[in-house]
């Protein structure tokens, strides 16, 4: 609409221009450069004008749209609910009527407005005095609307990561074998007086236990146990007047199992035992030597299946060992005791084939008593041999503890005893300090 405006005025006021340069009465003869800069004068006064009108148009709008605003208010009478105004009766029955509060509008809105005081008094549901005791109307105030805030907003912008970081790679080899142990270091004394009505003799006694285990386990078909059993004891004897100190436990064992795994929990194995002792072994009185270090030694090997077994949700723990085929080798160091335990004389060493045994199991009934066992049984066919150690621990404290040994073994390759016959018992309770890894 604006530039059809623009060009309609240039239109009109170009030959008007034009012919009021023309002089009357004589014709005048142009030169084409003068016709030009007339024309660009004329359009730029033209343009000038336009602009001016222009500007006056805007300012009687923003002028007009300024009052508007103003009277904005007188219209709120409309929208609010229905009230009844003290001024209204007041104007209608007014004799002299001031013409310069009043005017059309405002009489047309109180004449609604009373036309529904008389015919609609039930819509009626406010008075002045009312809105008066309620206070002022409160102004608008602008209000921002945010937008609820998404959950992703809320969360910590992700790290940005490069598509390419190095990585120094290490490759650990894992760690297939394992060690344990434990020991302890027990005392016991007791005193019997010189007229104590049963007899009986005064004596200390202390008892060293060491036992490590080393293992291999790959986790698929190896699988080599190591155990190392070191036990040491000795007591004093007032009856004993030849010896001041005699042992009454030695003992070293070491075993070793190899096994090559079968299906879940048995294992084809390998299984050997060496055993022999620390000390001399003398009797009350008696300068003889009845034991002593490789006097004897034994080693058994064996070949059979191996069965491991976990119960009760890891209480008892251990294995059973069952050989078919088992070679026993005895070798005597001290020539006068060979004959002591089964060699001829004049020779050193004995060996022999058969068949074997060996249950070794671990249970723990609670986390103050513990039964550790080992049921160990050889047969040439000729003679046989069986072993029953059972150790009880009853733990007190993390270091304090106490044992209970019992130690049945039948041997038929000994010489017969006029009491026990083939039978031999040890056993012993103990007290001290013990300690576990």
């Amino acid at each position: 609409m604006k530039m059809k405006l623009i060009s309609t005025f240039m239109m009109i006021m170009i030959p008007m221009v034009l012919s009021a340069n023309e002089p009357v009465g004589r014709k005048v003869i142009k030169h084409p450069s003068d016709t030009t800069t007339t024309f660009v004068k004329a359009y730029t006064d033209s343009l000038h004008h336009y602009q001016q009108q222009l500007d006056s148009l805007q300012r009687i709008n923003a002028l007009l749209y300024h009052r508007l605003a103003q009277e904005n208010g007188k219209y709120a009478r409309l929208f609010l609910p229905t009230t009844f105004y003290h001024q209204i009766s007041q104007h209608q029955f007014s004799l002299s009527k001031d013409s310069l509060t009043s005017s059309m509008f405002n009489e047309a809105l109180e004449n609604a407005l009373l036309h529904i005081y008389l015919k609609r008094p039930d819509l009626v549901t406010k008075t002045q005095t009312q809105l008066k005791a309620e206070g002022k109307v409160s102004t608008s105030q602008e209000t921002t609307l945010k937008n609820k805030t998404a959950i992703v907003e809320k969360m910590a912008p992700l790290p940005t990561e490069e598509v390419y970081v190095p990585v120094d790679l290490v490759i650990k080899k894992p760690n297939f074998w394992s060690f344990s142990g434990d020991g302890y270091l027990q005392f016991l004394q007791n005193y019997v007086s010189g007229n104590w009505y049963k007899g009986g003799e005064s004596n200390y006694s202390m008892l060293g236990n060491v036992t490590l285990n080393l293992g291999y386990n790959n986790k698929k078909k190896i699988k080599w146990d190591n155990k190392l059993e070191m036990k040491l004891g000795f007591q004093t004897s007032e009856s004993d007047t030849l010896h001041t100190l005699k042992t009454h436990t030695d003992d070293i064992r070491y075993t070793s199992n190899f096994g090559l795994q079968a299906t879940k929990n048995w294992y084809y194995s390998l299984q050997m035992i060496a055993s022999t002792q620390f000390m001399r072994g003398y009797r009350n009185n008696d300068e003889k030597v009845y034991s002593d270090f490789l006097s004897p030694l034994n080693i058994d090997l064996a070949v059979g299946m191996r069965y491991n077994f976990d119960w009760f949700k890891g209480r008892l723990k251990g294995s059973v060992n069952l050989s078919p085929l088992a070679y026993h080798y005895r070798y005597v160091a001290r020539e006068h005791l060979v004959t002591r335990f089964g060699i001829e004389k004049g020779k050193h060493h004995v060996d022999d084939y058969g068949s074997s045994m060996n249950i070794d199991f671990n249970w723990k009934f609670s986390e103050m008593v513990r039964w550790r066992s080992r049921l160990y049984g050889y047969t040439s066919y000729k003679r046989s041999e069986i072993e029953w150690e059972n150790t009880f621990t009853f733990q007190f404290t993390k270091y304090l503890s106490a044992n209970l040994y019992v130690y049945p073994r039948f041997d038929d390759s000994r010489k017969r005893d006029d009491t026990n016959g083939y039978f031999m018992y040890k056993e012993y309770l103990s007290i001290g300090l013990s300690h576990s890894f």
